[in-house]
C-alpha cells in the first residue's frame, strides 16, 4: 500500500489587512490554513509569503503556489503593476516568489481567482457566459466564456466598480467620482446611512444613534445587522443599497448579456437581504425589459475561501506541475 500523502498547492488570499493561506486538495477542499498580517513593505511581504510556504511544507508535499492579488496586473499575470492595500509597484511577483520558493507560482487578480473557484468547484459549475459580481470594501468583478477568463488587451477587465454612474458623485478612492462601489458595496452602506440618516426618527433607530455617537466605528456589517432586526435606517439604507447593485447588474447585462451573474464577496453573506430585489431592479432597467431572456442571479457558495480555493486550482493547472 501506497502511504505516500498527495500533492497539493497552497493559495493565498492577500488583503490589504491579512494574509490567508490554504492548501487546497483536487477536490478544492481547504486541509489546512494559515494567517497572517499584511506587512506593508514590499520584502517583508514577500518573506511572510517564503516563512508561510515553508511552515506548511513541513506537513504537506506542496506542489505549486497561487496567489490571488487584489490589483491590476499585467496580461501575463507576471507583475503586480499596481495594488493599492498593497506595497507592490510593478514588481515581477510571480518571477520573484518562484525563485525563493523553488516552485510554480501561479498570480492571479483575487476576483478572477474566486471566479476561477465558483467555476470549478461553487455556484457555476458548467456555466458558458458569465459574471462574477463582487460586492466587499469595493467592487470586483470577472468574466469567464467557456471555461476562460477574459482580461482586455492590458489585463485590467472587467472594472465595474470605477463605472461612473453619478456624475460629481461621491468621491472614490481611485480618483475619480460618482464610481458605481461608492454606492454598492460595504463601505458605501455607511455612507449611504449617513446621507438618510435625517430621514428616520433618531429614537427609533439604534443605527441613527450609533452614527451620532460615532460615525466611524459603524461598518457596513452594523448597517446589515440593524436592517436584520428592523430598524428604520438600517432597512431604507439597504434598500438604496439593492438599487444600486440592481443597477450594476443592470450594465452588465446590457453591455455583456451573460446567462449567469454570481454575486460574491463579504457583503453577500447578507444576500438574503437585497439580492432579489436587486435582481428584480436590474429585470426593470435593461434596455428592451420584459422581451428578453433574464440571467440567473444567485449568491456564491464557497464565500471568503473562492479566491484561495480558485487561485491554488489555477496553479495546479501549471505545465511545471
Amino acid at each position: 500500500m501506497n502511504s505516500t500523502p498527495p500533492r497539493v498547492t497552497v493559495g493565498f488570499d492577500i488583503g490589504g489587512t491579512n494574509i490567508r493561506a490554504g492548501v487546497v486538495d483536487e477536490q478544492g477542499t481547504i486541509t489546512d490554513i494559515r494567517v497572517a498580517a499584511t506587512p506593508m513593505v514590499a520584502s517583508e511581504l514577500e518573506d511572510t509569503i517564503v516563512a508561510i510556504v515553508a511552515d506548511l511544507r513541513r506537513d504537506h508535499d506542496i506542489a505549486a503556489v497561487g496567489l490571488a492579488v487584489a490589483g491590476f496586473l499585467d496580461p501575463e499575470c507576471e507583475v503586480v503593476r499596481f495594488a493599492p492595500h498593497l506595497p507592490w509597484r510593478d514588481a515581477p511577483v510571480r518571477h520573484i516568489l518562484s525563485d525563493r520558493l523553488g516552485l510554480p507560482v501561479r498570480l492571479e487578480h483575487d476576483a478572477n481567482s474566486a471566479a476561477w473557484g465558483e467555476y470549478r468547484f461553487g455556484a457555476a459549475q458548467g456555466a458558458g457566459i458569465w459574471v462574477f459580481f463582487a460586492l466587499g470594501t469595493g467592487i470586483g468583478a470577472a468574466l469567464m466564456i467557456n471555461g476562460t477568463l477574459f482580461r482586455g488587451a492590458f489585463g485590467t477587465a472587467p472594472e465595474f466598480g470605477h463605472l461612473t454612474v453619478v456624475q460629481g458623485g461621491r468621491e472614490c478612492s481611485c480618483g475619480k467620482h460618482g464610481c458605481l462601489e461608492r454606492y454598492a458595496s460595504g463601505t458605501a452602506l455607511v455612507d449611504t446611512a449617513v446621507d438618510l440618516a435625517g430621514t428616520v426618527n433618531a429614537e427609533d433607530s439604534p443605527l441613527y444613534q450609533a452614527i451620532l455617537a460615532d460615525r466611524d466605528k459603524v461598518s457596513g456589517h452594523m448597517v446589515m445587522e440593524a436592517a436584520r432586526l428592523g430598524d428604520p435606517l438600517g432597512a431604507a439604507t439597504v434598500e438604496n443599497f439593492a438599487r444600486w447593485v440592481g443597477e450594476g447588474l443592470a450594465i452588465v447585462q446590457d453591455v455583456l448579456d451573460p446567462a449567469m451573474i454570481i454575486v460574491g464577496g463579504g457583503v453577500s453573506r447578507d444576500a438574503d437581504l437585497y439580492l432579489d430585489q436587486a435582481a428584480s431592479h436590474m429585470a426593470g432597467k435593461i434596455v428592451g425589459a420584459g422581451h428578453r431572456p433574464l440571467p440567473t442571479v444567485s449568491r456564491a457558495e464557497l464565500g471568503a475561501d473562492a479566491g484561495m480555493i480558485g487561485v491554488a486550482d489555477l496553479a495546479r493547472q501549471l505545465e511545471q506541475y
